[in-house]
């Protein structure tokens, strides 16, 4: 029997760097629509249910134009600024859970504001998790260009800045430091033993990492969607975003 896979998309209507940037059009398409549009492929080759977890109706209303309705509403207590992610997640677990009367094996998360994935993306990192049975949690991630060995400082407790992390060699070239990755947002991959305790963040002592191998950054300020707008539009990536 297929895993049982709940695939999440959560969209908080109260942001208040770019408003309503959950539903602002991207080339064309709300921003929301990439990631039901994804979700709908993912369940076409796997057992999903697609749950939407948001406070707004104005939200609910534009997922069903995209065929994905739900009785879940957010409660305001996870709709703030400061409400953490892992919260909201176990939340809407728990409801679907007991709406449907099952245990998940999965929870995917596929992040609104990280429009610039694919099919495959979600295959390569589900592969990750499936084919190692103690991880945890798989996230996506993208190699930075800023490393804290090499060229990002801290200031220390005399008022003086150093680097983030002393290596125990003298480093002369970012290429020669060791490779650190930021998270680009993409997706989340969380086994269901994930949520048997307490957890304020994805990072575990049995986390691993999706690699992507193409452009992916999430939208964080007003500039982000002018970047991924031209992109889209002009076909600027360097991979197939329908794929």
């Amino acid at each position: 029997m297929k895993e049982k896979i709940l695939i999440t998309i959560c969209a908080r209507s109260g942001s208040k760097g770019v408003p309503d940037k959950n539903i602002k059009n991207v080339a064309g398409i709300p921003l929301i629509g990439y990631s039901i549009n994804l979700a709908k492929k993912i369940a076409k080759f796997y057992n999903v249910d697609i749950a939407i977890s948001t406070d707004s109706d104005k939200y609910l209303l534009m997922a069903k134009k995209f065929g994905v309705e739900t009785d879940y509403i957010r409660p305001g207590y996870l709709a703030t600024s400061n409400s953490g992610k892992m919260d909201v997640f176990k939340d809407v677990l728990d409801y679907y859970e007991k709406q449907n009367g099952i245990r998940y094996d999965y929870l995917i998360d596929l992040e609104v504001t990280s429009p610039l994935r694919n099919l495959k993306d979600f295959e390569n990192a589900f592969n990750i998790i499936k084919n190692n049975k103690e991880a945890l949690v798989v996230y996506g991630a993208t190699l930075s260009t800023k490393n804290p060995y090499y060229n990002l400082v801290q200031e220390n407790q005399n008022g003086y800045y150093e680097l983030c992390i002393k290596s125990k060699e003298s480093l002369v070239t970012r290429q020669s430091a060791p490779k650190v990755y930021e998270s680009n947002g993409m997706l989340y991959l969380f086994r269901r033993e994930f949520f048997n305790e307490p957890r304020k963040t994805f990072f575990t002592d049995r986390t691993l990492i999706y690699p992507a191998p193409h452009i992916c950054f999430d939208i964080d300020v007003p500039v982000d969607f002018e970047f991924i707008d031209f992109l889209i539009k002009n076909n600027k990536l360097d991979f197939d975003i329908n794929a």
